[in-house]
């Protein structure tokens, strides 16, 4: 009867973690399956420093 209990955890557990898998990674894109394509970021914009306040205020009242 143990046997069976065992054969019978392993099944339950295959049957929980492979649909849970399959969904992580198609999910996330991953798997190989549909290859996405790099895509092109914007560099920020770097602002001069003569732009940039001196001071930051510390308090309420500053602001």
């Amino acid at each position: 009867m143990a046997r069976l209990e065992q054969i019978a955890a392993l099944v339950l557990a295959a049957g929980l973690a492979i649909p849970s898998y399959w969904l992580f990674w198609t999910m996330a894109g991953g798997g190989g399956y549909d290859r996405r394509s790099p895509q092109k970021i914007p560099l920020t914009q770097e602002k001069p420093l003569e732009k940039l306040p001196s001071r930051v205020p510390t308090s309420p009242h500053e602001l």
